[in-house]
């Protein structure tokens, strides 16, 4: 990446931290993938239960694989061989974890968190139930407003985690979403998080990566 380049993104990303900032959200630029991972595993504890929700960004950067060799209480709904009612027995029991790790599909230029879901997991646990949440993104989530949030993940995020996931939705056939009906529909839950909600303990790291959908 070139010099100039890298700056541009550490400035917009510096702006966005103080952003999240004003919304009472605690936030902080990483230039690498590799400083970040070893900043979570700073801020998570032995013994501690950590749930995982699915996100692309945390297997790109390797941090769920380095969680998987700690002595901790993983809760990895999403690990290979897991039954799907193991599956839904995980997402519940990760409400009460102490730490959940997720990504988001898009941040604002004003501070707020954007994200649609299928089951709403995901996004219920960003901010109610686990004593802290820790949000990874990599810098190419950011995004001027809500307009721009929603259009990002129907235009973009949405049509490639369909594919990703081998769902027959229209958009993952065409790569443009249409609103459909199809029974397997993602965008079912849409959550935006404007300040940090009370009893709620949210910290975001933006990296200065492309990273996820």
């Amino acid at each position: 990446m070139l010099e100039w380049e890298q700056w541009i993104i550490e400035k917009k990303a510096q702006r966005v931290v103080e952003a999240l900032r004003r919304n009472w959200m605690s936030a902080e630029f990483v230039p690498s993938s590799t400083q970040t991972v070893e900043k979570i595993m700073g801020m998570i504890p032995d013994g501690a239960s950590v749930g995982i929700g699915g996100s692309t960004t945390l297997g790109q950067i390797g941090l769920v694989q380095a969680l998987a060799k700690r002595p901790i209480k993983l809760l990895n709904p999403f690990a290979s061989q897991v039954s799907l009612e193991e599956r839904n027995r995980i997402t519940r029991e990760i409400f009460s974890a102490d730490y959940f790790l997720t990504g988001t599909n898009a941040v604002t230029e004003n501070g707020q968190l954007y994200n649609i879901d299928s089951t709403g997991n995901r996004v219920a646990a960003m901010f109610f139930g686990p004593a802290r949440t820790i949000v990874v993104t990599g810098h190419n989530k950011i995004v001027r407003d809500l307009h721009e949030a929603h259009r990002r993940v129907r235009e973009w995020a949405g049509p490639m985690n369909a594919r990703k996931l081998g769902y027959k939705t229209p958009c993952a056939e065409t790569g443009v979403c249409t609103d459909c009906s199809s029974p397997d529909r993602i965008c079912r839950v849409n959550v935006t998080i404007d300040k940090q909600p009370r009893h709620s303990n949210i910290h975001v790291f933006i990296i200065g990566e492309t990273l996820g959908l």
